[in-house]
C-alpha cells in the first residue's frame, strides 16, 4: 500500500491532508496533569543519564530537551519504532495499519520486529492513518515531556500546538518534502532528541553493514534495474528512489528507476497511465500489496506483459498480511529494516 506507512486494502493513505490549525484552548494545556491520563509508564526509565540538555534543529527551529523524557509520544507514523529501539515505550502512537475490527491487541504493536519490544505495554492511539490530525485533547492527557514527529506531514501551526503541550521535534532540518529524508538521518534525529545519539548512530551503522554484506553476497543486483510498486485505484503506482522502499532497493544493491521520480515531482511515490508502464519495465520489480490487490495487479494486461512478470521476475510481498514483508519495507524503521533486508533479498534467491 501507499501510506506513510500503509493501511490495510488501502495502499496509499499516506494521510494526505495537512494537520488543521483548529485552536487548541488554554484550559486544555492547563489539564496535562489530569488524573485521566494513563500513568502506566510513570516509571519507565529516562531515555538517558547525563546527555541532558540537548538542543534539536530541526525543520520548525530549534528544541531544548532539558532533561531525559519518560512520557514520548510519537506523532511520526513510524517514531515510535526508533523510540522502541533506544529503550523507551512511547505511551502515544500513530495506528499506521488500521486493527481489523474484534482484533485486539493492535496489530501495530505486534509486527514481528516490533511485538517483543512493546512486550505487554499498550500505548494509546493518538491518530489514525486517514485522520486530518492528530488528537490533541488526547496527547495532552498523556502528559508527556516529549514529543516526536519526526516521520510526520505536520505543518508549522500543527507544531505550534503540540509545542504547547510538551518540548516537539519536528522532521529533519533538510528534508524538503515530508517523509523524504534517509532514514538514517530520522533515526540519529531521534536518536539524539533521546540523548541516545551515539547509540543511534550504531544501531544504523548495524543495518548499514547488513545492506553492505547483502550487496557482497549479491554483487549481480548491481547490474539490475529495479522498482518497487503497490497497485492502487486500477494504476500501477511506482515509489520514487527517495521514498524508504526505493533506498531499501538500492540499498542492497539495485540501481532505481529514477525517471519515476521526475513525474512524481516531489511526491514519494506516482501513478502511471496506461502509456507510460514502460516506466517499470524493467530487471526486477518489487510488488508491496496484500492478496485482494495483488491479484488485481496481475490481471492488469499490461502488467503481465512485461518482460520481467512474464520471465519470473517479479517479487509479490504481503503487505500487512502473513509475514507482513511489505509493512517491514515501507516502515523503513531500526527495527524492520533488518526483518525487510532479510526478507526482500529472500524473496529474489
Amino acid at each position: 500500500m501507499l501510506t506513510p506507512r500503509t493501511t490495510l486494502a488501502k495502499p496509499w493513505r499516506r494521510v494526505a491532508a495537512i494537520l488543521t490549525a483548529a485552536t487548541l484552548g488554554v484550559g486544555l494545556l492547563a489539564g496535562c496533569g489530569s488524573d485521566t491520563s494513563d500513568t502506566k509508564n510513570d516509571d519507565a526509565p529516562a531515555a538517558a543519564s547525563g546527555a541532558f540538555p540537548v538542543t534539536v534543529e530541526h525543520a520548525f527551529g530549534s528544541t531544548k530537551i532539558a532533561k531525559a523524557p519518560r512520557r514520548v509520544v510519537s506523532v511520526g507514523y513510524t517514531d515510535d519504532q526508533a523510540i522502541l529501539a533506544l529503550g523507551i515505550k512511547p505511551v502515544g502512537m500513530v495506528d499506521q495499519y488500521p486493527n481489523p475490527a474484534g482484533k485486539s491487541p493492535d496489530i501495530n504493536t505486534q509486527w514481528p520486529w516490533v511485538k517483543d519490544k512493546w512486550g505487554d505495554t499498550r500505548p494509546e492511539v493518538i491518530m489514525n492513518n486517514g485522520d486530518s490530525g492528530p488528537n490533541y485533547e488526547k496527547i495532552a492527557s498523556l502528559r508527556p515531556d516529549l514529543i516526536i514527529a519526526v516521520y510526520s506531514e505536520i505543518d508549522q501551526a500543527a507544531y505550534d500546538k503540540l509545542s504547547k503541550i510538551a518540548p516537539t521535534v519536528g522532521r529533519t532540518k533538510g528534508e524538503k518534502e515530508p517523509f523524504s529524508a534517509p532514514w538514517q538521518d530520522n533515526a540519529v534525529h531521534i536518536a539524539k532528541a533521546l540523548g541516545k545519539e551515539k547509540e543511534g548512530t550504531q544501531l544504523v551503522q548495524g543495518i548499514q553493514d547488513k545492506l553492505d554484506a547483502a550487496k557482497k553476497a549479491h554483487p549481480e543486483f548491481a547490474n539490475q534495474t529495479a522498482v518497487a510498486l503497490s497497485w492502487y485505484k486500477d494504476s500501477v503506482g511506482p515509489f520514487t528512489s527517495t521514498d524508504v522502499r526505493g533506498r531499501l532497493v538500492t540499498g542492497t544493491g539495485f540501481k532505481y528507476q529514477t525517471k519515476i521520480d521526475e513525474i512524481a515531482d516531489g511526491k514519494f511515490f506516482t501513478t502511471l497511465s496506461p502509456e507510460r508502464i514502460d516506466l517499470v519495465d524493467v530487471d526486477r520489480i518489487f510488488v508491496i500489496n496484500d492478496k485482494a490487490d495483488t491479484e488485481a495487479l496481475k490481471k492488469f494486461k499490461l502488467f503481465a506483459n512485461l518482460p520481467a512478470v512474464k520471465n519470473g521476475k517479479v517479487s509479490y510481498l504481503l503487505d500487512s498480511e502473513g509475514p507482513a514483508v511489505g509493512a517491514a519495507m515501507s516502515q523503513g524503521t531500526l527495527l524492520s529494516l533488518p526483518y525487510a533486508i532479510d526478507e526482500l533479498v529472500k524473496s529474489v534467491d
